[in-house]
């Protein structure tokens, strides 16, 4: 049996004139060592649910991506995350938000799936979850990142937010054109046949009133079906929340017979498009086909599967 990992590390305004080579370099490294870690787990008989979150973790360790350790600051000056998973074989789906000093949320979304009886916890509550679960806790000294610090002293007397790295030109945010949307996810399918995905993210710089983007909400960001695709988003979430992206293109193939990569296009590049969300997705399904799939000028992006096949890139086709 065959199987497929795609991961993705955010998209956004990713050009050759705002990427020197060294970060070029750093983002290579960074999708290689997600995929590595992510595959290993998919070529020892490991399920898909174990291959995204060990692809996740990776991504969450590494402080180029906003998740994890690399995670922004909040208005507060805090580091606030979300992360989501879903398994396509029973449609089980674990997800947090809002949540603090947690080393790899992605660990803890996937306890919230297997032992809490609910599919969303928040706050203080799905604190009082990881510990009971023993989690791994670090203090907030293991977020502080200097460059994230920066990006958020810029503005954080405004109230402007601010998406991953730079500002953007939407509604309510710090103008500038250099922005991309920091988030990470993974998909997979393993040799069983079954799909998973799961997605982790710091969400926005300076975000207020405990914003909660699209990464958590299953369905929106992330979600998982046998019978149809394994999706991670990453994009303006509020879009991604009102155009229930993941589910929409699950639907699609379910009931209107698309393949893969036109429910993905149907999505990201016309309904997204017309309503004026940015972003995009990673797509497997249970056949071993994949999709990376945007509407912005680029995304991090990998996939290796189990024909020898590997790509990893981050700008326009």
């Amino acid at each position: 049996m065959s199987f497929t990992l795609v991961i993705h590390g955010g998209a956004g305004n990713i050009t050759p004139a705002i990427m020197n080579k060294q970060q070029e370099q750093e983002y290579t490294q960074g999708l290689k060592d997600a995929l590595d870690r992510g595959y290993e787990v998919l070529k020892n008989g490991g399920t898909s649910v174990d291959a995204v979150v060990a692809a996740i973790c990776c991504l969450e360790d590494n402080t180029i991506f906003n998740a994890g350790k690399g995670a922004v600051f909040t208005k507060k000056g805090l580091n606030e995350m979300d992360a989501a998973i879903m398994d396509g074989s029973n449609l089980a789906a674990g997800a947090i938000a809002g949540v603090r000093n947690i080393k790899n949320p992605i660990r803890l979304a996937k306890e919230v799936m297997l032992h809490s009886g609910h599919v969303l916890l928040s706050g203080s509550g799905a604190a009082e979850f990881a510990i009971n679960q023993g989690m791994v806790m670090t203090p907030d000294e293991y977020f502080f990142n200097q460059q994230r610090y920066d990006q958020w002293v810029e503005i954080r007397d405004t109230n402007f937010t601010q998406l991953d790295h730079k500002g953007d030109n939407l509604k309510g945010t710090a103008p500038n054109p250099d922005y991309k949307f920091g988030t990470v996810g993974a998909a997979a399918l393993d040799i069983h046949g079954n799909i998973a995905a799961g997605t982790s993210t710091g969400g926005m710089t300076n975000k207020r009133f405990s914003r909660i983007g699209d990464s958590p909400v299953v369905g929106a960001g992330t979600y998982a079906n046998n019978a149809t695709c394994a999706i991670s988003c990453t994009g303006h979430g509020e879009f991604f929340m009102r155009a229930v992206v993941a589910h929409d293109v699950s639907c699609l193939m379910e009931y209107k017979g698309l393949s893969l990569q036109e429910a993905c296009a149907t999505v990201v590049k016309d309904k997204l498009v017309k309503m004026g969300g940015e972003g995009g997705l990673i797509a497997v399904d249970a056949k071993g086909n994949w999709d990376f799939c945007f509407n912005s000028a680029g995304m991090y992006r990998g996939m290796r599967n189990s024909d020898g096949k590997e790509v990893v890139a981050y700008y326009g086709e």
